[in-house]
């Protein structure tokens, strides 16, 4: 009987250690045993884009911090959407993305049909950088002050026209909101990027435009182009020449696009944790906010919590203008 009683106990603990290894090899905690091999993070957009030199910015001190390699992965297509899907879809435990503000917020407004739901299937883990937009205009544009070419803008009505990277960008949900805040009827005109937005307010065929900040500065410092203001409530550091559009009379806006990592929600919450401290302690870094700032980005490095507030108002604000207005993606 005594020996009966030690042989099932025996074999009871050996199975609780076997079931207690599975689990802590599927599901691996914050500690030293995560990560067990290289870390992906996924990026989709092609090399040398925006969000591949974040990604590849933060690559190597991540490495450095998990003792493993992070490799950057492009995924490229559908402005963002299928690197955003793939990563959703990952229970690998090693995978992670880099991915603009417009994937994690209005991507499922604007095309119910997407595979992925940002809110439902992406975790938060933290916002890297943001930036304002640059309301421009070609350099001969009327009005001596910006205020003034508010007003011509206003009396242009549909006559005038505006130009973004293509329906559901933030640069065309901008403007629609700007329409709505300062009273504008100008019309939209879709372009295949920015640089062509840019080339097409210098030829004279658009009268303004939300540009990123790097690309409206060369512009801008060319004589080419004339700075309206920042859709930033306040001057930003990465343009502080160029006041805000609330200096030129337009009251309660503030837009801004942004980078951020999120992961899938297969991946368990001490892990979670683990990379939204890391990664905000490396971006908030002497070196790492010069290379971001740099690559046109102020360094937010917030906790997921951080991340997850930023979202909602995000697409609470972008929402309800797709809402009012009905924009669908093309």
């Amino acid at each position: 009987m005594r020996q009966n009683f030690i042989k099932i106990a025996t074999l009871f603990i050996a199975a609780c250690t076997i079931s207690t290894g599975a689990i802590a090899q599927k599901y691996p905690k914050s500690d030293a045993s995560w990560p067990t091999r290289p870390l992906r993070i996924i990026v989709g957009f092609p090399g040398g884009s925006s969000p591949d030199l974040t990604a590849r910015a933060l690559a190597e001190p991540l490495s450095k911090a998990l003792g493993q390699p992070v490799i950057v992965e492009n995924r490229v297509g559908a402005a963002g959407n299928i690197a955003a899907d793939y990563i959703s879809k990952a229970t690998d435990d090693h995978t992670i993305g880099l991915m603009i503000n417009g994937n994690m917020t209005i991507a499922k407004l604007l095309n119910p049909k997407l595979p992925y739901d940002p809110l439902k299937d992406l975790t938060p883990v933290s916002l890297i950088g943001f930036s304002p937009l640059v309301l421009t205009a070609p350099a001969n544009a009327p009005g001596a002050t910006a205020q003034e070419f508010m007003a011509a803008a206003r009396s242009g009505g549909d006559k005038w026209n505006y130009g973004t990277p293509g329906v559901g960008t933030v640069g065309h949900l901008g403007m629609e909101l700007l329409k709505a805040r300062a009273g504008l009827g100008a019309v939209h005109v879709p372009y295949a990027g920015y640089p062509q937005v840019a080339t097409a307010m210098i030829a004279g065929d658009l009268q303004f435009s939300l540009l990123p900040p790097a690309l409206a500065s060369v512009q801008i410092r060319a004589g080419k182009l004339r700075a309206i203001g920042t859709t930033s409530s306040v001057r930003s550091p990465l343009v502080p020449e160029i006041p805000s559009l609330s200096e030129a009379g337009v009251k309660d806006f503030n837009l801004e696009i942004w980078n951020a990592v999120a992961a899938p929600n297969s991946l368990p919450k001490p892990i979670v944790a683990r990379l939204s401290a890391l990664i905000s302690e490396i971006v908030r870094t002497p070196e790492m906010r010069q290379k971001l700032f740099q690559q046109g980005w102020t360094v937010a490095g917030t906790s997921a919590a951080g991340l997850a507030n930023r979202v909602k108002s995000d697409t609470a604000l972008l929402g309800g203008i797709i809402a009012k207005q009905g924009i669908k993606a093309e």
